[in-house]
């Protein structure tokens, strides 16, 4: 699969086959999140898989949706704040860390669809919840949870702006 055609096609699944997902596939797209970008090359990132059906239900209630406990593996992508700070202070722990997260998780969302499988990227969830159900230490912050596994179904694309609404030259 070329890359151009995984990010235009690549969609936010939320409904799951049973199937599960072996060791060897979850290890695969770790792998691919860990070449993403990072400030300073700190990998300041973490990933928690999570199989077991009640872990998941606690996911999903800090999420508020029932979907995350449908999917075979549920991927939680951490920042580490201490170690982004490390060679960027408070913006390494602020901002830093984030973006190269992020990074991480574009990079395993796009892997994980090269592969055939459906992903969902979800930032909005209770993170004291998340937190605690992953028993975080401190200087550890959940920035995505990413479940994981065959798509039921495939979602129709999206709307896009138009490039001629969101393109600028030289200034705003």
């Amino acid at each position: 699969m070329e890359l151009l055609e995984a990010i235009r096609g690549r969609r936010s699944v939320r409904a799951f086959k049973p199937q599960d997902l072996p060791d060897a596939v979850v290890e695969q797209l770790i792998d691919a999140a860990r070449h993403a970008p990072s400030a300073g090359n700190l990998q300041p990132w973490e990933f928690i898989i999570v199989r077991t059906p009640e872990q998941k239900r606690k996911l999903a209630e800090a999420a508020r949706q029932a979907f995350v406990e449908e999917a075979p593996v549920v991927i939680v992508v951490c920042a580490d704040e201490n170690r982004a700070s490390m060679g960027y202070g408070t913006r390494g722990k602020t901002l830093y860390c984030i973006q190269d997260t992020a990074a991480a998780t574009q990079t395993l969302l796009l892997a994980a669809y090269a592969l055939g499988l459906g992903t969902c990227w979800i930032g909005a969830f209770n993170e004291d919840d998340a937190r605690k159900a992953l028993s975080l230490p401190s200087g550890i912050r959940p920035v995505a949870m990413i479940p994981v596994g065959y798509a039921a179904k495939t979602p129709t694309p999206r709307s896009r702006r138009p490039l001629s609404q969101i393109i600028h030259y030289e200034r705003f």
